[in-house]
């Protein structure tokens, strides 16, 4: 009998073993934004310490951490991935440099913000539904999942099979991925509303699967009933709605309460609270950290409920095997999909030129970036179907721009040099895109507008033609006036109306080339002394004719004024012809007009690059070059007024600064910036200026100098906070040949003006 019943619990034990090392072990992954990125910590931990995962279901940010290890990739490349400067660009709604399409680069004006509209629906259709972009995000998560290798779209198939979460808020109901596209699945999982842009699965308008179930156990627990449940949560349910705050009513009005408890003795729960927020992508490394070190002190609970293990070495082993099946991207086909047939023709005919034509992932990518940069074109989503030849199916979902566009923004400025902007749009697309644009500038110093028409064909390398007409007026003060100040009369004012031809080509993405023809009418009222009154007329300067100019610009600065990262080149050649005719004022002893002819060459030069770009600390070089054939005006104040001239500071701009005009003049600077916190940088910007022929003032007649005569500096300090509506600086600008070298402002917004008529 004694030997009996050791037999019979020797067997017990030894069954009880083989079930606990059966045992399927499944993990939940809750929402959470940027917070939910301590799952990969919680994965990293349950790796180094053997613990295997059978099944993984996740929701929003849950979703996607899950979808990449169920896809095959491993906790440290998902660490790697996130931390990366790639994914921190993606996360933040913008794109790489490389990416930017240089010839659908809006003009630099100075837009503080726009708002666009529908032609249809004008309000209804008009509101914004996201606040960041999600180009970039879901280019790279179609690279990383769309290829996963798993048969006939089901995510049984994949590495470790896997289930994510999406809302439908029309039947207020989760959604259950199962099968489809895995990238698609995902994107509808994290798309957090006003956050990002909604998409559609199946006809259904999707959103975070946070919403109605963000620890979705229970699905873990119907779809694949493991034995026991590991679950990661950062996740909390909202407190209720306060009378006060509109915010918590508006998520309680979103999202439902969910259960964020475990099954009783059938899981672990680690619990991982994080001190960064929701929203804060740039701070993920903290919740790794987190989500680790919380799941290390769970390891010994989990390993006393789960004997069975897999070594590193054995799942690096498979998933090395498994990723050996995926074939890598090559797109052979591409099929749009929107009901706009000439739409669907001008798309393709930007990815693919040719039906035989083979694209590789580089580029691709070129060309998918160059049709977002499609002023007309809003979104564009892309999956991937794999065909029998082992390329790849391009699908893109893709959806027109508002038609109609208004933007607002200036300068405003302690000094007296406020300027407001207002610009409209109104374009369309086609086989063929257009464009039609009318802008304004208006203040006491500076006056402008400005009307194009731009028409696009579009292709792989696309062609653009603009008309143009532009009238800009500058009144510059008799003296450094304040905001408070009110000078009068003025003593010169620059008056300028020319329209032309504009062709732009690219030479790469961050390249092209601009052929502009323009004919033109200048007119300059000026004083050549200060003794003058209310009761004295002015010399007059009138310069009529034609020119000609073909440029190269490379742009990928970060910002189009007080930029801290990327690289600026253009080199442009001028022919100028033209005739100048001189009328002389009271205060000119000169009492007959004069006629002259006019016509010169200028090759210009303009560069800027940073060469150190730590996160902290920047470091660039910028400079500029100017060779001119044109001959002398009149008289001084002509001359001065029609030559190129050093304006890098742009505060310069705002000022008559005769020392630094030129026709021939090379100037070099350095750009010296500290980054204090997030988008505040101070800036530290400094410049020799060297002229090679100066221009002398001999009793209001023109001179020559000699040759490398007038070196002189420039400098600006500032602080600058780049916020989303513009800089907000404090500038203290040093120009050492002025009465008073040193002047301070405070300024919001861009100093930005249309081009000049002849420089």
């Amino acid at each position: 009998m004694k030997t009996i019943l050791i037999f019979l619990l020797t067997f017990n034990i030894i069954i009880s073993h083989s079930l606990l090392s059966q045992k399927k072990i499944g993990v939940v992954l809750s929402g959470g934004g940027a917070k939910a990125f301590a799952h990969i910590g919680v994965l990293k931990a349950l790796e180094e310490n053997n613990i295997p995962v059978d099944y993984i279901v996740g929701t929003s940010s849950g979703g996607l951490i899950g979808a990449l290890y169920a896809s095959g990739y491993s906790p440290k490349e998902i660490e790697d991935y996130v931390l990366s400067e790639l994914f921190q660009i993606a996360s933040s709604g913008k794109i790489k440099r490389n990416q930017n399409f240089l010839l659908h680069k809006q003009e630099p004006n100075a837009k503080m913000f726009g708002m666009s509209f529908s032609k249809e629906k004008f309000l209804k259709k008009s509101l914004p539904t996201n606040f960041t972009s999600s180009n970039l995000l879901d280019f790279e998560m179609m690279h990383l999942l769309g290829k996963s290798n798993f048969y006939n779209n089901n995510f049984d198939s994949l590495f470790i099979p896997f289930r994510c979460v999406a809302s439908d808020i029309s039947k207020k109901e989760s959604v259950i991925f199962k099968e489809g596209k895995l990238n698609e699945a995902v994107r509808a999982s994290i798309t957090y509303p006003f956050y990002l842009r909604p998409i559609k699965v199946n006809d259904i308008l999707m959103f975070d699967g946070g919403l109605y179930n963000n620890f979705p156990t229970n699905i873990l627990e119907n779809t694949f009933n493991p034995d026991y449940i590991i679950g990661s949560n950062v996740g909390y349910n909202a407190d209720p709605p306060d009378e006060n705050e509109i915010l918590s009513q508006i998520i309680n009005m979103l999202a439902f309460h969910s259960n964020y408890n475990l099954p009783e003795n059938k899981g672990c729960l680690i619990q991982t609270d994080t001190r960064i927020s929701t929203f804060d992508f740039k701070d993920v490394e903290q919740a790794i950290i987190d989500g680790y070190n919380t799941a290390i002190n769970k390891i010994d609970l989990i390993k006393t409920n789960i004997e069975r293990e897999i070594t590193k070495q054995e799942i690096s082993k498979k998933r090395k095997e498994y990723k050996n099946k995926n074939i890598p991207i090559t797109i052979s086909s591409v099929k749009i999909n929107n009901p706009n047939k000439k739409l669907n023709s001008l798309s393709k005919s930007i990815l693919k030129e040719k039906k035989s034509e083979i694209l590789s992932l580089n580029e691709l990518e070129k060309r998918y970036f160059r049709l977002y940069s499609i002023p007309q074109i809003d979104f564009v989503f892309p999956t991937l179907d794999l065909k029998k030849d082992s390329t790849y199916n391009l699908n893109i979902n893709i959806n027109k721009a508002k038609e109609i566009k208004i933007d607002v923004g200036g300068h405003i400025s302690s000094r007296s040099v406020n300027t407001g902007y207002i610009g409209v749009s109104y374009q369309t697309i086609g086989k063929i895109a257009t464009k039609t644009e009318l802008s304004s500038y208006f203040g006491k110093f500076y006056g402008s507008g400005k009307a194009t028409f731009t028409i696009e064909f579009p292709r792989v390398y696309p062609t653009s033609a603009s008309s143009y007409f532009v009238l800009n007026r500058w009144d510059y003060f008799k003296s450094f006036a304040t905001f408070f100040e009110d000078v009068n009369p003025s003593y010169v004012v620059q008056e300028e109306m020319y329209a032309g031809i504009k062709i732009n080509h690219p030479l790469g993405n961050n390249i092209k080339s601009t052929l502009d023809g323009r004919i033109f009418n200048t007119e300059d009222n000026y004083y050549q002394t200060s003794q003058f009154n209310n009761q004295d007329t002015s010399d007059i300067t009138k310069f009529n004719g034609s020119s000609i100019i073909w440029s190269i610009t490379q742009n990928s600065l970060n910002r189009k004024q007080f930029s801290n990262s990327g690289h600026y080149f253009k080199t442009s050649i001028r022919y100028v012809n033209g005739r100048e005719n001189t009328i002389f004022g009271s205060t000119n002893n000169s009492s007959n007009n004069s006629l002259k002819y006019h016509d010169w060459f200028n090759i210009g030069f303009e560069f800027q690059s940073f060469v150190i770009n730590q996160p902290t600390f920047h470091f660039g070089f910028q400079g500029q070059i100017q060779y001119s054939t044109q001959s002398l005006f009149n008289n001084f104040t002509a001359t001065v007024l029609s030559t190129p001239e050093f304006n890098l500071v742009p505060d310069a701009g705002t000022y008559l600064l005769k020392e630094y005009r030129s026709p021939q003049f090379a100037a070099i600077g350095i750009n010296t910036i500290f980054t204090i916190f997030k988008k505040f940088d101070l800036r530290i910007d400094s410049y020799i200026y060297q002229p090679f022929m100066q221009i002398i003032n001999n009793n209001g007649n023109v001179d020559k100098s000699y040759l490398l005569n007038g070196t002189t500096y420039m400098n600006s300090s500032s602080i600058v906070y780049n916020s989303f509506i513009g800089p907000i600086r404090l500038t203290l600008n040093y120009f050492p040949e002025q009465i008073q070298p040193f002047s301070f402002q405070f300024s919001l917004g861009y100093v930005l003006f249309n081009d000049r008529a002849i420089r």
